[in-house]
């Protein structure tokens, strides 16, 4: 039955109106698409010839946005945030106004020239960070992210640790995991015991949470995916795989997502296929008023049905 319905139509029985917002708890910003990794599973296709970078007037109109959200979360992403010249700037501007900074990185970009500073910057603000490690046996991830980069991710997690990072409740050091192809990721708590246990003892590397991510069929994925006849297959799985007791919790609903040039969408995912938010609603930051953000329906396609397959998946993970 779920093969023949669109997403939104999937989801009509709990929500007849469509999906819409419960609060605004987090803004997310992508401050651009430059990054020092290709990975195959990017759904934004970043890298390292990316010219995409959030400017100054933009950075100024996202801070005054994020005071005037009320927001607990800012959710900081890219791209490698470390290579875009707003994020120092962001996150000293907002830290004392939100509970909680978090950026995402792919933990090499540290090793970089010029980059070594950061782990240092992020301890000093209080910074919690969400890092890419999407297996922690090193054939695996070098076919996803490419070769030499389990060895450094290693090497920078062991300095993260000797900063307090996934020791200090303070200083969250959170783990992500994403399928390595066509298929769901396990259970994340069962996952997240593989991890300490194969991390510690391999490694004597500690962490605070694993974070399990299901793929999201855009970007350089979708174009494995095509280039391997396995599209259509997987659309199936997620379609098959979805469980409406996900659908509370999607990110989409407790969020904004902002775009390094300023306009807003529902989601990363959205900003990758360029779907902007519901017509009728505040389209840029410049224009942006929470009471209107929160009245308007969430634009949503196909691509969704991977947050709401099986235990469900967000930027933060699990759902179930």
């Amino acid at each position: 039955m779920h093969e023949q319905q669109p997403f939104e139509a999937l989801v009509q029985p709990w929500s007849p109106e469509g999906l819409r917002p419960l609060d605004l708890l987090t803004v997310q910003v992508n401050l651009g698409y430059r990054c020092n990794q290709l990975c195959t599973h990017c759904h934004l296709e970043a890298g390292p010839d990316r010219s995409e970078t959030m400017d100054i007037a933009t950075l100024e109109a996202v801070v005054s946005l994020v005071f005037e959200s009320g927001c607990a979360y800012l959710d900081i992403t890219g791209g490698a945030p470390e290579m875009h010249p707003a994020l120092a700037p962001l996150i000293k501007r907002t830290r004392e106004r939100v509970r909680e900074i978090q950026v995402r990185t792919n933990l090499t970009v540290f090793a970089k020239p010029g980059m070594r500073h950061w782990p240092d910057f992020y301890r000093s603000y209080g910074v919690q960070l969400v890092a890419s490690l999407p297996c922690y046996l090193e054939p695996e991830v070098r076919q996803q992210r490419g070769s030499g980069v389990f060895e450094t991710s290693i090497a920078v997690l062991r300095q993260l640790n000797e900063l307090g990072y996934g020791r200090d409740p303070l200083l969250a050091l959170n783990l992500v995991y994403n399928p390595l192809g066509a298929f769901l990721p396990p259970r994340q708590d069962r996952l997240e015991r593989e991890y300490r246990q194969r991390l510690g003892v391999s490694y004597g590397i500690t962490f605070t949470r694993l974070l399990t991510i299901t793929n999201v069929p855009l970007g350089r994925f979708r174009g494995d995916l095509r280039r391997q006849d396995q599209e259509r297959t997987y659309m199936e799985l997620l379609r098959a795989s979805f469980n409406p007791e996900t659908i509370q919790g999607l990110m989409c609903r407790h969020q904004i997502n902002i775009g390094w040039d300023g306009r807003l969408y529902d989601c990363d995912f959205n900003q990758a296929i360029g779907w902007p938010l519901d017509p009728g609603v505040p389209q840029t930051v410049w224009d942006f008023h929470p009471s209107t953000v929160l009245g308007r329906k969430i634009v949503t396609g196909d691509h969704c049905f991977a947050c709401t397959a099986g235990y469900g998946s967000s930027c933060g993970g699990a759902l179930l």
